[in-house]
């Protein structure tokens, strides 16, 4: 009887396993771009100028301005992605909750990967977040910026960094190389995933997104 309950455990677990196992996303699959659709600022050049893949890693030029971004919509999910500056600490972005993906700024919330500030939140397009505070009577700025919470854990250039973000009923919590960064409250709950171009090159890998 024990021989029998133990290998009924044991099944159950393999098949836990597996099913958790099987809610991991490849948003990029290590080999092209399929599963993504791209912005070029002005569509002053093709497309595939700015967003390649070599060696199993998403090059992007940085210049001209633009994002790549997901062919679905995603609502509750941990986004995990790794990006290292190739030619030097410059500016990018990971773009969350994407509802309408214009040309050059979608409306939606940008993760800022700019150096000495990955963690920010910028609010793009007309995009707000609750965190987002400012004086009676000031103007609203273009781009509303919520900062991070900790001093800045981003690794030299040249160094692979993760970013972790937890996205569930529009609350957007980030955490850079293991690190706390930011909490940020978004009306919209569900939207396009995206990587910027701007600045210089940078380079992204495992970029996986897990329901939750």
């Amino acid at each position: 009887m024990k021989k029998y309950l133990s290998l009924c455990v044991l099944i159950c677990m393999c098949f836990t396993g597996s099913v958790y196992a099987q809610k991991t996303i490849k948003l990029f699959n290590g080999k092209d771009l399929s599963n993504w659709n791209f912005v070029v600022d002005k569509n002053s050049v093709p497309a595939d100028q700015v967003y390649s893949v070599k060696d199993g890693v998403i090059h992007i030029t940085g210049q001209p301005f633009g994002y790549m971004y997901t062919k679905e919509k995603y609502d509750n999910y941990k986004l995990h992605v790794e990006w290292r500056w190739a030619e030097g600490e410059s500016n990018s972005g990971i773009f969350l909750l994407i509802e309408d993906p214009k040309n050059p700024f979608p409306n939606g919330i940008e993760c800022q990967l700019q150096a000495g500030n990955a963690g920010d939140f910028v609010c793009l397009g007309g995009s707000d977040l609750a965190e987002f505070t400012q004086r009676p009577g000031e103007e609203r700025p273009a781009f509303p910026v919520v900062k991070k919470a900790n001093s800045s854990s981003e690794k030299p250039a040249g160094e692979w960094n993760e970013a972790n973000i937890w996205v569930k009923n529009g609350v957007i919590t980030v955490y850079i190389n293991g690190v706390y960064q930011n909490t940020g409250t978004n009306k919209v709950k569900t939207g396009y995933i995206g990587l910027q171009s701007e600045g210089k090159a940078i380079q992204f890998r495992n970029v996986t997104v897990t329901p939750w």
